[in-house]
């Protein structure tokens, strides 16, 4: 549906939304509906809304948006958390700022949960902003936002200082999780199209409009002067088109995805031997992520690859690192279940004879790894 909303739109005559005539007035009201359809999603308000070329532009904005505003109102003390397994639109962002002469400091992990008590601890008057993810988007590991949230309510001492915003990407929880800004306790949210459908090169940044944000460069002003240039309201329906069949089917997939996780689970624990699952106490079911030491997994991506089913190591972001997965090693400690991962996910349209194809695909795949290096 959302992609042949996007080849409609794409194949007519779309005018520029900020343009005065007929057909800029037509895609200016198609570009404000999704705007206050999605906003009804999120359970915000239609100017709460900024539309995005992607998440990793909307968590720039949150981050480095947000810090240099208060720079610029004159805020020197300024201290940021962030989770050490978040994205790298996230954790290179708070790189950056340290280089800015920020204060960073990795939110403590315990039990695949943010250790809130020790987060208490570190919170001080300056600072100014926590970043996480909703939902892990290697592991599928669902944090514990709304806990986090709720300290720092309680460690504002209401004297006047800003409490700390929280910052949540939620491009990985839309398919299996609730998406409202008040569920994840978030003062800022993130979400990305490319996470819940087929159309790419846009995503939502949610904030209230007295959350302070500089941009990163001026324009037209669209989007409150926080993201200029001409809006694309064909890109915004296909989004948001692909947000309400998320939110509609998200019950009824995550029932299924809980059933098929358990039986791929079990076929590969019985099948291979020594391999680990990185899981959450809370957990996304569409996303499994297996460690498998000993063994070349890029080798087991490539026959998996000529297999027929795409699978992955790591994030794409870092495809290139040396290190391995750094969400799994921020999870587990074990770098060298960091550097073997497989990172296997899901949609709603996949088959469960698929995922049990695929299960006996990757034994099949691990047993030749297996016995080319016992020769």
């Amino acid at each position: 549906m959302a992609r042949r909303v996007y080849l409609d739109y794409a194949s007519g005559e779309v005018g520029n939304p900020s343009s005065a005539h007929e057909e800029g007035r037509h895609a200016k009201k198609a570009l404000e509906g999704a705007r206050t359809r999605l906003a009804r999603l999120v359970e915000a308000k239609p100017d709460d809304v900024i539309f995005t070329s992607g998440a990793t532009e909307a968590n720039a904005l949150a981050i480095i948006g947000h810090v240099r505003a208060l720079r610029k109102a004159g805020k020197k003390d300024i201290h940021i958390l962030y989770l050490p397994s978040a994205h790298a639109s996230i954790v290179e962002n708070m790189r950056i700022l340290a280089e800015e002469g920020a204060e960073v400091d990795e939110l403590p992990i315990r039990d695949a949960r943010v250790d809130t008590d020790v987060l208490a601890k570190m919170l001080r008057k300056g600072t100014v902003l926590v970043s996480m993810d909703a939902v892990c988007g290697e592991t599928g590991v669902v944090w514990n936002t709304r806990e986090v949230a709720e300290t720092l309510r309680k460690s504002h001492d209401g004297d006047g200082v800003p409490r700390a915003l929280l910052h949540v990407d939620a491009s990985q929880a839309p398919l299996t999780e609730k998406i409202s800004r008040a569920h994840f306790g978030a003062d800022v949210l993130t979400f990305d199209a490319s996470k819940v459908g087929k159309t790419r090169g846009i995503g939502a940044l949610i904030a209230h409009r007295t959350i302070p944000m500089t941009p990163f460069y001026r324009g037209g002003g669209q989007e409150r002067g926080l993201r200029p240039g001409s809006g694309t309201p064909d890109l915004a329906e296909s989004f948001v088109r692909s947000l309400e069949a998320a939110v509609a089917g998200r019950a009824a997939f995550r029932f299924a995805a809980l059933r098929e996780r358990v039986r791929v689970v079990e076929h590969i624990t019985n099948a291979i031997p020594d391999v680990y699952i990185q899981e959450g106490r809370l957990q996304a079911p569409n996303i499994l992520n297996l460690a498998l030491p000993g063994r070349d997994t890029d080798y087991l991506l490539a026959l998996l690859d000529e297999a027929g089913f795409a699978v992955s190591s790591r994030s794409a972001c870092e495809t290139d690192s040396e290190e391995g997965s750094r969400a799994v090693f921020a999870l587990t400690g074990d770098r060298e279940r960091a550097r073997t991962t497989l990172r296997i996910s899901w949609g709603p349209r996949t088959r469960p004879r698929d995922l049990m194809r695929f299960s006996r695909a990757l034994a099949q795949a691990v047993a030749f790894i297996d016995t080319k290096e016992s020769r």
